[in-house]
């Protein structure tokens, strides 16, 4: 029995939205023979308009939706963003968010900055759901209403972009390829159609330049089953490409190579998530459930040294926000309840057990000159 039988049943109209994307798929998948590549289904599971999970209307972050984003943990985390922000703004500039989400990062982030005196010249959102633009800019209208004329949402990646960007979970969501080896042969596994419903379907990679690509990230000579994700190489390049002076931060759950390909690791990292429990059947909510993938963070740093720009700075999440201040941010409250609050709230952020470890920070900039604030402290990890 799979981690997914256990979840609880959604509500009917929930179930219909599923069904509705279901059926594309099914009529997508029968129009291409039988067989789509994984990274296909996973586009279309998330992204496929009016249908997908992130472009749809129901609540995906949160303590009511199906996980909850570092941003919206703690203000501490954006206020710690602002510090490396500032480094770079002080000389002017602009502020690109990726995938927004509720718009906690950029509310807090901009309110940092502000108080700072390093106010970014726009703050520009790049969000894909209609739902969740309309969430941020109900949240920055409450929050900055005389500055709201600053906030612009884009469609696409802005060109010669100057100043601070920033992609909170973002890469964990774009499309991944599942790869391996079985009995000596390379494989990608694709999505068919069962009597059952949706399953893995597996082909033999014959392309030679990608199956010696796919060879090259294996450990040993065993069969192994993991992800690779030439799309989040193309989003980091394409914004390596674009930013023509400035910071780019990326934020995400990860390893580097070494330890994203380690031979204990023969499952690959793909997971689900439905209303805060994690399972591994990419198939069985597709529309109403979350699928990610870890980050090879080695990948996505040789795809923007691709480009000429500079890697700055790697990190875990914990060794960053500790550089940015957090330590020194987290003052005594009056309020015992509230002081309890904050500090499982911070634990949640830095604890070796929760994300402080999990996740990693990645700098990507040009014509920066370092050290960074949110890489003093530790030392550095090596992609």
């Amino acid at each position: 029995m799979t981690e997914a039988a256990h979840l609880p049943a959604p509500p009917a109209d929930a179930l219909a939205h599923s069904q509705q994307l279901r059926a594309r798929l099914s009529e997508r998948i029968r129009a291409s023979g039988g067989w789509i590549p994984f990274s296909s289904y996973m586009q279309s599971a998330l992204y496929e308009p009016g249908l997908g999970y992130y472009v749809a209307g129901a609540r995906k972050f949160g303590e009511a939706g199906d996980f909850v984003t570092a941003p919206e943990i703690s203000p501490h985390f954006a206020r710690c963003v602002a510090v490396q922000a500032a480094e770079v703004l002080r000389a002017g500039g602009d502020i690109l968010e990726l995938g927004p989400g509720t718009g906690a990062l950029a509310a807090e982030l901009f309110a940092s900055l502000e108080e700072s005196g390093c106010r970014p010249g726009r703050y520009r959102m790049l969000e894909v759901s209609p739902d969740l633009r309309e969430r941020q800019r109900s949240l920055l209208a409450r929050r900055h209403p005389e500055f709201l004329h600053r906030f612009e949402w884009v469609d696409q990646v802005p060109n010669a972009h100057r100043g601070f960007i920033v992609a909170n979970e973002v890469l964990d969501t774009v499309p991944c390829e599942r790869v391996g080896r079985v009995g000596g042969e390379l494989i990608e596994w694709g999505v068919t159609e069962t009597r059952a419903g949706f399953g893995w379907a597996a082909r033999v990679v014959t392309d030679p330049e990608r199956a010696a690509k796919i060879a090259g990230l294996l450990p040993g000579d065993g069969d192994y089953v993991t992800e690779c994700n030439p799309g989040a190489e193309g989003l980091v390049r394409s914004i390596a490409e674009s930013l023509a002076e400035g910071l780019a931060l990326w934020v995400d759950y990860g390893y580097a190579a070494a330890e994203y390909y380690h031979p204990q690791r023969r499952l690959g990292t793909l997971r689900c998530h439905y209303r805060h429990r994690p399972h591994d059947d990419p198939f069985h909510l597709p529309g109403l459930e979350d699928i990610t993938a870890h980050v090879d963070f080695s990948a996505m740093a040789q795809a923007a040294a691709s480009v000429g720009a500079e890697v700055l700075g790697f990190a875990t999440q914990a060794q960053f926000l500790l550089s940015c201040g957090l330590a020194e941010r987290i003052g005594r409250r009056s309020d015992s309840f509230d002081q309890a609050r904050e500090t499982a709230a911070i634990q949640r952020l830095v604890g070796p057990g929760a994300m402080g470890e999990s996740f990693k920070v990645l700098a990507i900039g040009r014509g920066v000159r370092g050290p960074l604030a949110g890489f003093r402290l530790g030392r550095p990890l090596a992609l």
